[in-house]
């Protein structure tokens, strides 16, 4: 079972509540998030998302409605964040995460043990966990077909984005380039490499 600790993003960014609104902005544009935990101490008490600090189609940086007013005219975190907020311990499940994100339209969950934001997952380490997976599942039906070919110790495949490589440790080039058709015959590889591996001699 795969576990929110192996697909999270980490070191994970963090705000206080009283970092400026602005602020947690240019981070979000720095690294690419969608969000971001906001902790007080070593606890987690909200979360900071795109679509708070984006309050109108000018993308002005403003209290909404309802929200306490800022004491003075710098908009803080704590004006705009999410709170309470939903979180995930680190053994939480990936499926049942997916399936939670998906349903109830959250992007980001933070993860935290012990009291403490070690990470957090989005939608986008879920799909990566997912492309992984894939690749994985080619691989391993990969290695099924070349052993029509020759015994599983002579090949090394591995596959990344869909493109598999075979590592040949055997001298046959008939056998490698019919190890490379079989390859591209399994439904999902978009390309394959194969070529001659000098086995270790130790």
């Amino acid at each position: 079972m795969m576990q929110a600790r192996d697909v999270m993003s980490r070191p994970v960014v963090t705000v206080t509540p009283a970092t400026t609104a602005a602020d947690a902005a240019r981070l979000l544009c720095a690294h690419g998030f969608t969000a971001l935990p906001v902790v007080e101490g070593d606890g987690l008490v909200g979360i900071v998302t795109e679509a708070d600090l984006i309050d109108d189609p000018g993308g002005s940086l403003h209290p909404r409605p309802g929200r306490h007013e800022a004491a003075s005219s710098e908009l803080l975190v704590r004006d705009v964040m999410s709170a309470p907020v939903r979180s995930l311990t680190k053994t939480a499940d990936v499926a049942d995460t997916a399936a939670m994100m998906v349903r109830d339209r959250i992007r980001s969950l933070p993860v935290v043990d012990g009291g403490r934001v070690i990470g957090i997952v989005t939608r986008r380490d879920l799909l990566r966990a997912g492309l992984a997976h894939i690749d994985q599942d080619l691989a391993d039906e990969i290695s099924r077909q070349l052993a029509q070919v020759d015994t599983p110790n002579r090949w090394r495949v591995t596959v990344e984005d869909g493109v598999a490589d075979i590592e040949d440790y055997g001298s046959d080039v008939e056998d490698r380039e019919r190890a490379a058709r079989l390859a591209a015959e399994v439904p999902g590889v978009a390309a394959v490499r194969a070529r001659h591996q000098t086995p270790d001699p130790f």
